[in-house]
């Protein structure tokens, strides 16, 4: 039987974890302001200096200790505002800017209903790691309000040893900043950058575009290299507007600004698409599932753009009956491309397997794990959705597969294994 190492700890979903996000009243037609807005400012300019300080008082006793730079939070809303009514900021006093702008702010809490479905990629700074330890950066969907998933991320160390440590999250959260868009949201590609004084691990990325309005799900990172020898942090995932799926792919070198790109093509309407780390023969290769039951090989010209792929792997063992998809992008090893996949059997329980392709030819399956190598069981049963196991990508460190995975779409786990004994399983 495969030995798997399981990590003692566990992240969960934690509703104390909040940012400060923008407040949307319905505007008008062609971006006229409302009359609600219009009413809402026009009360803040008349209050008399003493009220208006009062106010802003009470606010910040509420909510100063809760966030990071509060005041500057309101102001910066405050100025969002002041350019869509073409107000005179000049003859307006701090006290009521900022007051305004806490009008138009919410405080969200965008883990409150679940933490899950990782992945994990070197991180980009590998300075001071001693031998044998990586430093690693690692994704996750966080689900808050009203189902809504945005994308969280946690620094941490693994060793040689199976050791695992995560940086501290710091005591406030920041939301990326994007231009903000009142009445339509945005169509298309868009830019969003990482505060500068916010730490990664304090970052989250929420929906912005229509696309995206319902929710940012099941982000699988990989560290893609060009052919120039360069590194560049690419990651897939759904956007859902909630009634439509669409594949997107985030984009970064530095991860003070991402790229959020809708993908193209036919196979971009489907779900859970996951890149290989580098081209092969020349192109790039992605593994998807575009019927909702099979895995495909899909090649493209272009990392936006991808069309209908080959049949790579159908359901075979009772464990995957049901369907199989992927658990993130194939892992290069000297024996070939190890891809972890999650099947569903009886009862829709979740099991996640391996596969391993041939190095110069994916379309070539070289072997396969009979049974699953970790499944939902006893306390892993229990949650959200019952009977789940699932990963969004799992690393190389040294002779050991680190797995993030979350379980029962509520928390999220750690395991590892080593490559050899599951290379023996196949």
């Amino acid at each position: 039987m495969l030995e798997l190492f399981n990590h003692a700890l566990r992240l969960h979903a934690d509703p104390s974890r909040v940012v400060v996000r923008p407040f949307h009243i319905g505007w008008g037609a062609n971006g006229a302001a409302s009359a609600r807005v219009e009413r809402m400012v026009s009360a803040v300019l008349t209050m008399r200096p003493e009220d208006a300080r009062a106010q802003l008082e009470a606010v910040l006793k509420d909510f100063e200790a809760r966030h990071w730079q509060t005041r500057r939070v309101f102001m910066t809303r405050y100025d969002e505002i002041e350019a869509l009514l073409d107000l005179d900021g000049a003859a307006i006093g701090d006290e009521k800017r900022q007051l305004i702008g806490a009008y138009f702010c919410h405080e969200y809490s965008y883990a409150a209903a679940a933490l899950m479905n990782p992945s994990a990629v070197p991180h980009f700074d590998q300075s001071g790691m001693p031998p044998g330890s990586l430093r690693i950066l690692m994704s996750m969907r966080a689900v808050g309000e009203g189902h809504i998933s945005s994308i969280a991320f946690r620094e941490g160390i693994i060793t040689g040893d199976r050791k695992l440590k995560l940086a501290p999250e710091p005591p406030f959260a920041t939301a990326t900043d994007v231009a903000d868009h009142e009445g339509e949201l945005p169509q298309g590609a868009v830019t969003v950058h990482r505060h500068r004084d916010s730490t990664l691990s304090g970052t989250v990325i929420f929906p912005i575009t229509h696309a995206q309005s319902k929710g940012l799900e099941d982000l699988r990172l990989v560290r893609f290299e060009h052919d120039d020898g360069s590194f560049e942090w690419l990651g897939t995932y759904t956007a859902y507007n909630g009634s439509v799926i669409q594949s997107e792919l985030m984009r970064t070198r530095d991860f003070r600004a991402f790229d959020l790109v809708p993908m193209t093509g036919s196979a971009a309407r489907n779900k859970g698409m996951a890149l290989f780390p580098r081209k092969i023969g020349g192109q790039y290769m992605m593994i998807g599932r575009q019927d909702g039951e099979n895995l495909f090989l899909i090649t493209s010209d272009q990392l936006t753009h991808w069309d209908e792929g080959s049949l790579l792997l159908k359901p075979e063992y009772p464990w995957e009956l049901v369907q199989i998809g992927n658990c993130g992008p194939p892992i290069e090893l000297d024996e070939g491309w190890l891809l972890l996949t999650h099947g569903v059997g009886a009862m829709r329980k979740y099991s996640i397997g391996a596969v391993l392709l041939d190095k110069h030819d994916p379309s070539k399956v070289i072997g396969r794990t009979r049974e699953p190598i970790l499944a939902a069981a006893d306390e892993d049963r229990e949650g959200y959705v019952p009977n789940v196991v699932y990963s969004c990508g799992a690393l190389l460190q040294g002779d050991n597969i680190f797995i993030p995975y979350g379980v029962a779409d509520s928390s999220i786990a750690f395991a590892f294994v080593a490559v050899s004994a599951l290379l023996a399983t196949m």
